[in-house]
């Protein structure tokens, strides 16, 4: 699944292709993907005549501001989005195509179909699902420490499972995650109300840094991300745990083991990170 830095490479290659173009039709071909308004037929008729004025992010979802309205759109697993002529074929599992008033399109892509849409009136869209469930994003002035502090001290989950929780920090998976409390020397089974301020200081610190410089590498590409252009992230080239099993540590020379945390494979040093 796409996680911040990646949906923040996929807005920033995209705003450059599609901002100022004007929608004149679309087409779905798998209504399921839209979940607001529940009327797709209403859906294309908003939709129409609207002119993309900017793309921001929430967390892991891009969002399109139009004139009037805010189209919020999640990738899930396999979503992807691509820029193409009208008279370009159109691949398998093209299930939404945006056609401008230029005579280009937009295309959304998605094998497993699990990718969402909703579109709502500008402003309105914070109030509703599924913005209005999301904690801070981890590059807003809001994600502080004290923020951070609150939320982990008032909580015997474990912090693995918290950090995954997208109501206490929007943006934040398994990829990304592991990377952080790897560089923080914390267990992903240690309670999270059990952490010291020092220990919280660090996970703070490292979420950012971690996530600010996959941004710059253009996200991870495990398995099947390609951003707009279809160029593959090269953070992968700089993971200490995720998907290093059974490598050594690069700080201790300790093997690198694999164990599930919250129902989720889970990258460790033991060394490194005592329970």
């Amino acid at each position: 699944m796409p996680e911040l830095p990646e949906v923040e490479t996929i807005k920033e290659t995209l705003k450059h292709l599609v901002m100022h173009k004007t929608i004149e039709d679309v087409a779905i071909y798998w209504p399921n993907i839209v979940k607001e308004p529940d009327d797709v037929e209403r859906f294309k008729t908003l939709l129409a005549g609207q002119t993309i004025r900017d793309l921001t992010r929430k967390g892991k979802f891009l969002l399109f501001q139009l004139d009037d309205y805010v189209l919020v759109s999640h990738l899930r697993m396999e979503g992807k989005y691509s820029v193409h002529q009208a008279s370009e074929p159109v691949k398998k599992h093209t299930h939404v195509i945006f056609t401008f008033t230029d005579g280009g399109e937009l295309r959304y892509n998605d094998v497993r179909k699990f990718g969402t849409m909703h579109l709502y009136k500008r402003g309105e869209e914070g109030s509703q699902k599924p913005l209005n469930k999301l904690g801070p994003d981890p590059f807003d002035e809001t994600f502080t420490l004290d923020y951070l502090y609150n939320k982990l001290k008032s909580t015997d989950r474990v912090i693995k499972v918290v950090l995954l929780d997208q109501s206490i920090i929007s943006g934040l998976g398994n990829i990304y995650v592991d990377e952080t409390l790897y560089k923080a020397n914390v267990h992903p089974l240690k309670q999270s109300s059990k952490l010291t301020k020092n220990e919280i200081k660090a996970i703070q610190k490292q979420i950012i840094a971690t996530l600010a410089d996959a941004v710059k590498q253009g996200g991870t590409t495990i398995r099947s991300y390609v951003n707009v252009q279809g160029d593959m992230g090269m953070f992968q080239q700089e993971l200490f745990v995720y998907g290093q099993e059974d490598k050594a540590c690069q700080k201790c020379g300790s093997p690198i083991v694999k164990i599930k945390v919250g129902g989720r494979g889970t990258h460790i040093c033991n060394t490194c990170q005592k329970l």
